[in-house]
């Protein structure tokens, strides 16, 4: 398997383009690009668990959300995506058809060799072959599966037998709640059994009809299976001015998060629930909001961000015209599109334009990309806010190199800690000619208060913001030395940033936020100008 360009040190560094120079510069300074590349990193990770700390890492750009022409409502083929994939700067990326009869019956195996042919094509690039659930009673999720000979048979046998819409189990019933326990648990049997090397699942735009409840988002953590959430959904362009303009639209937000409450909504989530905040997620926006609830319990509950690449705007393709007599369900997919030469009706972004997942790895495969996301070793961004991230926690004045996210540190009683954050700044202009700068950094601070009693709850009110780093002065690549006092509770900590542009109180108010992300006015939503990142948390479990 060959490694990215740019980690590969035998591709000399005038082959690269600005993103691969900026990249490798991060690998450089960590100390991480020897001879061997990334696969000398994992000498690097046996010499850190034995200095009090986890390994050094290497963060992959990727995205879990990708459809092709294998989808109903999408257009594009596996070449032109993994192309742009390729283009903007993605080291992984998963193809995840929506389920649907003629997918199952059809689609996922002919989907197989258009893998196939990707992953030939782009042998610098992780392709996953994955599926968009339904989520019986709820709404979408992605389900990812490690390359191997049963992954066409186990998307096939879990789509007819566990699809939400295949088996009309869409309706907000207890026993349809349960049928998506039950289908989690039955991804869990087929790793432990050995079928498939790995599988998990994402919960895909949590809040865009308020569907998923809290205590359904409980229960799927609770199989293991079902590891985070999107943070930020995809459909970013959808209220760009311009773009706005041009098709003549009247109510476009975000991340197309456009929606009221409905029958089937949950009742607990109030009506602002249901449009994006600086383009994330409600449930992940609101510091001590949901996502905040769920790791108050003192458990990993990732997030990511992606494309939920459809149809690109500005983009001239236009839908393939099926042969008399055939539709999706009889072939299993849509015919190749062709170039209309005009914009066609789109909300998206190509994967890796705008948003941006990044998984921290020792070593450059599938199931270390997995390893990553379970681990919870990832931070989001959106257009391209900073070149680099690295988050680490230790006892104060330590030498150890700390743990960094997803992870865990016991600690004594008492014990003083601090936070250390390595930022590199972004070096060159994003994919719309802007050079972005990071304008502050956000400490967010939450008790663990073990298992909620109302397992419907969606409030943590013990989370914080408790520090805000003004960065604007500050560039290339620098250290944060961030003292966080006495540690007296068991807690987390998460990491939050934004080009500062939009910012005012949080959703649950300014005590707790006072410069958090908000919503955009109609219509007037320019992703490019309201750009943030978020980390996964740390947690701290302090003893006596």
């Amino acid at each position: 398997m060959q490694l990215p360009e740019w980690a590969d040190v035998e591709v000399p560094e005038e082959r690269l383009d600005a993103q691969g120079v900026s990249r490798r510069g991060v690998l450089r300074g960590a100390g991480l690009l020897g001879g061997a590349g990334l696969l000398g990193v994992a000498g690097a990770g046996e010499a850190a668990a034995t200095s009090g700390g986890d390994p050094e890492l290497v963060w992959l750009v990727g995205d879990h959300h990708v459809h092709s022409r294998y989808s109903h409502d999408a257009k594009y083929g596996f070449g032109q995506l993994a192309q742009r994939g390729a283009q903007f700067g993605l080291d992984w990326m998963a193809f995840t058809e929506h389920s649907n009869f003629g997918h199952a019956d059809k689609g996922a195996a002919a989907e197989q060799d258009e893998v196939l042919k990707a992953r030939a094509e782009n042998p610098r690039m992780l392709i996953f072959q994955g599926l968009e659930w339904y989520i019986p009673a709820a709404e979408h999720g992605t389900v990812l599966v490690a390359p191997g000979p049963n992954v066409v048979p186990l998307l096939q046998t879990f789509e007819r037998t566990y699809d939400g819409k295949l088996t009309n189990r869409s309706d907000n019933t207890p026993e349809n709640e349960q049928h998506a326990v039950k289908a989690l648990r039955w991804l869990a049997e087929q790793k432990q059994r050995g079928y498939v090397d790995d599988v998990l699942v994402l919960a895909n735009h949590p809040l865009r009809l308020g569907i998923d409840s809290p205590h359904e988002v409980r229960a799927w953590r609770d199989t293991g299976v079902l590891i985070g959430m999107e943070g930020a959904p995809g459909s970013q362009g959808d209220a760009d001015p311009a773009w706005v303009a041009y098709r003549g639209m009247t109510a476009a937000q975000r991340g197309e998060y456009v929606n009221a409450p409905s029958a089937a909504s949950f009742p607990g989530y109030p009506a602002d629930a249901y449009r994006t905040y600086g383009g994330f997620d409600w449930a992940t926006a609101t510091v001590g909001g949901l996502w905040d609830s769920l790791l108050a319990e003192g458990r990993l509950f990732s997030i990511t961000s992606n494309s939920d690449n459809h149809r690109t705007i500005w983009d001239t393709w236009k839908d393939g015209e099926f042969p008399p007599g055939e539709n999706f369900d009889s072939l299993g997919w849509k015919p190749a599109p062709t170039d209309a030469g005009t914009p066609q009706a789109g909300s998206d972004f190509w994967p890796g334009q705008f948003s941006r997942t990044h998984v921290g790895v020792t070593r450059y495969s599938y199931l270390d990309v997995m390893a990553g996301l379970r681990a919870g070793r990832v931070w989001v961004d959106h257009g391209q806010l900073v070149d680099g991230l690295d988050v680490r926690l230790a006892p104060a004045g330590s030498k150890q190199r700390g743990v960094t996210l997803g992870g865990r540190l016991k600690v004594g009683r008492g014990e003083r800690l601090e936070l250390r954050v390595t930022v590199t700044s972004a070096t060159r202009p994003n994919f719309h000619e802007l050079l972005p700068r990071l304008a502050h950094l956000d400490v967010i601070r939450g008790i663990v208060t073990g298992p909620a009693r109302d397992r419907d709850s969606w409030k943590a009110p013990d989370t914080r913001v408790v520090e805000q780093i003004d960065v604007r002065r500050m560039s290339g690549t620098y250290t944060l030395r961030i003292p966080l006092g006495r540690a007296e509770r068991s807690h987390y900590l998460r990491l939050r940033g934004s080009d500062g542009r939009r910012n005012g109180p949080g959703y649950l108010g300014r005590a707790i936020d006072p410069a958090g992300p908000i919503q955009h006015p109609v219509n007037d939503g320019d992703p490019w100008l309201d750009t943030w990142l978020y980390t996964n948390p740390i947690f701290v479990d302090v003893g006596k």
